[in-house]
């Protein structure tokens, strides 16, 4: 299994795939190098007047709630609904799902158009599944990744999209089942846009690689992974988060084969 996660890592390499995140201000540029490090390319588009063409050159889209307007969430719909036209996989990022009840809503709508995968914390999976008995603490979690399996699986079997729960535990739920990745480190967590990246990576991966959940359980473990490894060397957060963009970009194989943990 590590072996064809890999083969998914330099395909993304070598086809470099162009993404559009329509995201928030403040992970543009996190979200932007995170995607360039792993070898894809990034654009950053919402005018509403490009939203068809720019679907046209794209091989996949990321939506993120985190800083939401009336103005970009129409270039969302628009953004999503010429995806949806071109074929082209989008991946919804409920980021602060539960927070508002606007959030709630735009989200409401968003997930009818079908997403072709979920990224987001336990609490904003649980939400976002309407079964979330626990506070969302504004982009953090205070639930466990694995509190949030049975919301994941919801969401799943009624939009048949691809889940991915970020925590301690990564999980992917889809239809082939559940995967579990146990690598990263709990600095990342002092670090912002940190699973805004995940999702861009996510979306970069599913743009190439025709098996889905092949592709999410690859970019979880190429990001975690790339966390851990990068945290050996760091003394805070600002190095860590350098450490990543480097590792992203310069992580051999044998470092992924002999650090990737996956428990199920």
């Amino acid at each position: 299994m590590k072996e064809l996660l890999w083969k998914h890592i330099t395909n993304v390499r070598k086809q470099a795939p162009l993404v559009q995140s329509i995201t928030n201000y403040v992970v543009m540029n996190n979200t932007a190098n995170a995607l360039l490090a792993a070898g894809a390319s990034p654009i950053m588009a919402h005018a509403h007047p490009e939203m068809q063409s720019m679907q046209a050159i794209c091989q996949a889209l990321v939506i993120n709630i985190g800083t939401l307007d009336e103005y970009w969430v129409e270039s969302m719909k628009l953004a999503v609904t010429a995806a949806n036209q071109n074929n082209k996989p989008w991946i919804l990022d409920p980021v602060g799902a539960g927070a508002t009840a606007y959030r709630d809503e735009v989200l409401s709508e968003l997930l009818t158009m079908k997403p072709t995968a979920i990224r987001g914390n336990a609490s904003e999976i649980l939400a976002l599944a309407k079964h979330n008995k626990t506070a969302t603490k504004g982009v953090d979690s205070t639930s466990s990744s694995l509190e949030a399996v049975e919301a994941a699986q919801f969401l799943n079997e009624k939009f048949g999209a691809v889940v991915v729960i970020s925590g301690a535990v990564d999980i992917i739920v889809s239809e082939a089942g559940i995967t579990q990745l146990k690598n990263g480190d709990p600095l990342m967590t002092k670090i912002t846009g940190m699973g805004c990246s995940a999702t861009a990576l996510l979306a970069a991966f599913i743009a190439v690689i025709p098996n889905r959940t092949e592709a999410a359980v690859a970019a979880t473990a190429l990001m975690a992974v790339a966390g851990e490894l990068a945290a050996q060397n760091s003394t805070g957060p600002g190095s860590l988060q350098v450490g990543i963009l480097d590792k992203l970009h310069n992580i051999s194989e044998t470092e992924f084969l002999n650090t990737t943990t996956i428990l199920a």
